[in-house]
Parts: C-alpha cells; sequence; structure tokens
C-alpha cells in the first residue's frame, strides 16, 4: 500500500513539475513575441521577418 502512495505522489509532482514549465515557456513564447515587435518598430528588425 505505501509504495501505490509513493507512485501517486510521483504522479502528483511530475505533472506539476510539467505544468510549470509548460508555463514559462509560455510566457516566454509571449516575451519574444514583444521584443520581436518592439525591435520591429524600432526599424531593427525588417517589417517582413519571419521566423523559422
Amino acid at each position: 500500500m505505501q509504495r501505490i502512495l509513493n507512485k501517486e505522489t510521483d504522479m502528483d509532482a511530475l505533472a506539476a513539475m510539467s505544468f510549470i514549465f509548460g508555463m514559462v515557456g509560455v510566457v516566454a513564447f509571449v516575451r519574444l513575441q514583444k521584443l520581436t515587435k518592439t525591435l520591429k518598430e524600432k526599424g531593427l528588425l525588417e517589417e517582413d521577418y519571419k521566423e523559422e
């Protein structure tokens, strides 16, 4: 019985870490989009710039 509880706890921890890393990825993506927009407005990046 004790081992089952540990597996559930491990899965909960893994799910929490996945959620956190996912949110960090979303925040990084939004910041990159804002940076790209700002650089285009300042003329440091071509208006027709496409991310690959």
